[in-house]
């Protein structure tokens, strides 16, 4: 339980900070090779860590493959769905008949909105946040729950995809960089509520730790190729394509690299 509150505040907490840091000092400018990282980082933890603990732990469990493919599916079919609810709202929100501007940080778990969103729109926005880090959080305590280097691969891919998304809050929540970076570091304190209740729920559901784990797979994949890696699609020169994809691979190797520590 101690690495969980341990790496749910960091995954919460450090992402806001890491990404005050990086907006307010180091400039926006960075918010690309941001997104690249993070979409390395998600694939990585997804599709070579989670997903094959998740089939190893049904195995045991004597639960099919074809089960927890088409649990998958279902994942990704809920945060699809979950997606265009937010962006049916927000385009209500602002009155306006689509929500296409929303969908700048947008992937289903509460992220989309503008940065010229007015003030009156902050507490949504901490609404969505607070939101999203709970559900962060039970995802960390269920990957933790098979086994502590999972659980430290899907904290650090928490925190790349989170800092991004954290940078286009701060702008939103107004010019009072103080008061902006304290109301979303309490919303960042939620994956630590959402880490414990997780775990509180796995000490009685341990059996099906693999479907929670194939759920987490089916977000951070949808959030990789449904939000990051599209808002990396556009026609740019070979130099800045190839910088891309280092920043995506590094998002990999990352992850490799923290998880070969816990062996």
């Amino acid at each position: 339980m101690t690495q969980i509150l341990i790496a749910t505040l960091a995954a919460g907490i450090g992402s806001v900070w890491l990404a005050a840091l990086l907006g307010y000092y180091a400039l926006a400018r960075f918010n690309h090779q941001l997104l690249s990282l993070a979409a390395g980082a998600l694939l990585a933890t997804a599709f070579m860590h989670l997903l094959p603990e998740a089939f190893e732990s049904a195995t045991q469990a004597g639960i099919e493959p074809h089960t927890l493919f088409a649990t998958l599916l279902a994942g990704l079919v809920f945060f699809f769905l979950l997606d265009k609810a937010q962006l049916y709202h927000h385009g209500h929100e602002h009155g306006n008949g689509n929500g296409d501007d929303a969908h700048e940080h947008s992937h289903g778990h509460s992220h989309g909105h503008s940065h010229d969103a007015h003030s009156g729109g902050s507490w949504a926005v901490l609404f969505g946040d607070s939101v999203h880090a709970f559900g962060d959080g039970i995802v960390i305590a269920a990957a933790f729950s098979a086994n502590a280097q999972l659980g430290w691969a899907a904290a650090l891919a928490v925190l790349t995809h989170e800092v991004p998304h954290h940078m286009g809050d701060l702008v939103v929540l107004g010019r009072n960089k103080q008061r902006a970076l304290l109301k979303v570091t309490l919303a960042g304190t939620v994956t630590a509520i959402g880490g414990f209740m997780g775990y509180a729920a796995l000490v009685n559901l341990g059996a099906y730790l693999p479907f929670f784990l194939i759920i987490a797979s089916s977000s951070f994949i949808y959030v990789a190729l449904a939000d990051l890696i599209p808002q990396l699609q556009r026609r740019m020169s070979f130099s800045e394509t190839w910088k891309q994809v280092v920043w995506l691979l590094l998002g990999m190797l990352m992850v490799i690299f923290v998880t070969s520590l816990s062996h």
